[in-house]
């Protein structure tokens, strides 16, 4: 038979590129995708990842392998350091590079207020309440622009209001997601999958406007207060069909109430497909 292998011979497993996973066509990747697919099949077709991310041009830093990144120091102080951002091969890293090209003012104000937290305190074993918000930011965070009506409902998590009663006024709301790791997350959508929300009160929905207003609202006082609201990203509006049931957002296992203590059991919704 063409495909038996001989004595001696070695079988090679091809498996898809981890890049190839990415659904371009997902809603919430419509403000990624016009920079990040062309990039993709960069790397699909052979070019090194870091590489790809700088001859895009777009990113006040330049992207080098992690072998760079030398022993002992903090990757964040790197950073600062070198401008120099060290990047693994996959999905996290990749969806970190869109972030410094869409959002790179914003980027630099995280990096410099991390250093600075570095600086004051240096690396300890457990991250104070500043660089922990620092990092929910980087990681998971989700830019909303939004009526108050809207943000009121979710900062209360009264879900029934938020999504059911007040579901036209989603049309005059923006949510874009920050958080590199929340991107890799949703490459695999699941109805659990939650959003550290902030609030963003720019007058444009224009990204560089965002971005620029957005670094200057960043400081140590505010995100040590963790300025977030919690939000089941499927739940949006147009981003997953079963939502167009109300039964969708019964499953209180994830929109949890706000109370604390037990929860009564609710028969779950369907997943999204």
């Amino acid at each position: 038979m063409a495909n038996e292998l001989k004595l001696g011979e070695t079988a090679i497993e091809c498996r898809p590129h981890p890049l190839a996973a990415v659904d371009w066509a997902a809603p919430w990747l419509t403000p990624w995708r016009a920079r990040g697919e062309p990039l993709v099949q960069q790397i699909i077709n052979g070019l090194a990842q870091p590489q790809a991310l700088n001859q895009a041009g777009l990113a006040p830093v330049r992207f080098v392998a992690q072998s760079e990144l030398p022993a002992g120091v903090a990757y964040e102080q790197h950073i600062f350091d070198t401008q120099c951002v060290p990047t693994r091969d996959g999905l996290h890293d990749f969806f970190n590079g869109l972030c410094w090209m869409h959002f790179p003012l914003t980027k630099r104000r995280l990096n410099q207020l991390q250093a600075a937290q570095i600086a004051h305190s240096g690396i300890q074993p457990v991250r104070g309440p500043t660089r922990d918000a620092l990092t929910v930011f980087d990681e998971n965070a989700a830019l909303l622009q939004a009526p108050d009506a809207l943000w009121d409902a979710l900062a209360a998590k009264d879900w029934q209001r938020l999504f059911v009663e007040l579901r036209p006024l989603w049309s005059q709301a923006q949510l874009l997601l920050f958080g590199h790791a929340l991107l890799e997350k949703l490459v695999a959508p699941r109805k659990a999958i939650t959003a550290h929300v902030y609030r963003v009160r720019a007058a444009s929905h224009l990204i560089a406007d965002i971005d620029a207003w957005l670094a200057q609202d960043l400081t140590v006082d505010k995100l040590a207060g963790k300025p977030f609201a919690h939000l089941p990203v499927l739940g949006v509006p147009g981003w997953c069909g079963a939502n167009e049931d109300p039964a969708f957002y019964a499953d209180a296992s994830v929109f949890r109430l706000p109370q604390t203590g037990a929860v009564a059991a609710t028969e779950a919704a369907p997943e999204c497909p």
